[in-house]
């Protein structure tokens, strides 16, 4: 049995996919006691970051994703097509 204590690092935010970051973000906006959905709409409607909070690194999360393409995406799983 060994001695050493085993570091476990989870996803760094390069390693995220939108759709992990966008999960972590609500997860964070949660926790805090807000409308995750309302404040990630506001975000998404007026490109304010201020709408998501910094608690757990969720605001630099969200400013590394592109709002265009998050939304298309979002379009795109909504209305289930494909993309071409």
């Amino acid at each position: 049995m060994s001695k050493n204590t085993i570091m476990f690092e989870g996803l760094t935010d390069a390693e995220m996919n939108k759709k992990e970051a966008l999960n972590a973000i609500y997860d964070a906006l949660q926790e805090r006691g807000y409308n995750a959905i309302d404040q990630i709409v506001g975000y998404l409607t007026s490109g304010d970051p201020s709408y998501i909070t910094s608690y757990n690194n969720a605001r630099n999360l969200i400013l590394k994703i592109d709002r265009d393409e998050l939304l298309e995406e979002i379009l795109v799983n909504y209305l289930g097509i494909d993309k071409k």
